[in-house]
């Protein structure tokens, strides 16, 4: 079966003026590869990668083009024009995804990026985007663990924290006090770490390993820091934690831990004015 909104492998089957027929077997399921899309140089018989769609005129069709997003899937994408149906998104493809206004968040504007879900609508067939996410996450039946490692995307960010789409399934919170860049944005992919999961299957999640496995990086971080700032800086665990904030991007329970290993290993020396480097 051909799959809508997704990556194919499919064979060609016949050239044409038009373009390639390309198939899977399925008569009844061949499909048009334009001209423009078409290889310099091919055979029948050849299977060829391409991403199918809804054309213009709602046919499927296929592409060589590389869309921004795929099916069940959720990515930044920016609004070309809005009209009387709905905000239109640019998603890589000649024809721009429609997000019917039922299905914005807030109010769409034309030029801005909103995180938004690729999903096939029912009852119309075609594919549509919507920003308002928490529809299409669940955390009823949770697939992490606590301290396991996961993908986040940043779904928004709010006085409490970071809120994160988990794996592309779960929702998660990041807390304010634990986030130490300030360059994190809406649609931001990072890595994390399951760092508690409630009774009510809420998840807090870090982005930080947790516990001392994390001294190891962050111990390298400082060293780095270190010999970029000619073996010293004006941190030690008297230090307000804005400041190691502001320098290293780490809490102070981080950077104790941290320097403490370092200091162990001898590698530095800890006075009243800052942290040096025993060279």
């Amino acid at each position: 079966m051909i799959e809508i909104g997704k990556y194919n492998t499919l064979t060609i089957l016949r050239d044409t003026k038009v373009g390639l027929f390309l198939g899977n077997g399925n008569e009844a399921e061949d499909i048009l590869l334009p001209n423009k899309y078409v290889p310099h140089q091919f055979e029948i018989g050849d299977e060829l990668t391409v991403f199918v769609y809804l054309d213009h005129e709602e046919r499927p069709v296929a592409t060589t083009l590389e869309p921004y997003i795929l099916l069940n899937e959720f990515a930044l994408l920016r609004v070309n024009y809005v009209n009387n149906v709905g905000a239109f998104m640019d998603w890589g493809m000649e024809k721009d995804i429609l997000v019917p206004f039922k299905e914005q968040a807030r109010p769409m504007e034309k030029g801005k990026r909103y995180l938004v879900y690729l999903y096939m609508d029912e009852k119309t067939n075609r594919l549509v985007a919507s920003s308002k996410t928490n529809q299409f996450l669940n955390n009823d039946n949770l697939t992490v663990e606590k301290n396991e490692e996961v993908d986040l995307i940043v779904s928004h960010i709010t006085e409490a924290g970071i809120n994160v789409i988990i794996n592309e399934q779960h929702k998660g919170l990041v807390y304010k006090d634990e986030v130490y860049d300030d360059a994190i944005r809406t649609g931001d992919r990072l890595r994390g770490y399951i760092k508690n999961i409630r009774p009510d299957n809420k998840i807090d999640v870090s982005l930080q390993i947790q516990g001392y496995e994390n001294v190891e990086p962050n111990a390298d971080k400082i060293l780095n820091e270190l010999r970029a700032n000619r073996g010293f800086l004006r941190l030690n665990d008297a230090s307000h934690p804005e400041d190691i904030k502001t320098v290293l991007k780490m809490s102070k329970k981080t950077f104790k831990k941290a320097i403490g290993a370092l200091y162990r290993d001898k590698l530095i020396e800890i006075k009243d004015d800052g942290i040096y480097l025993i060279k």
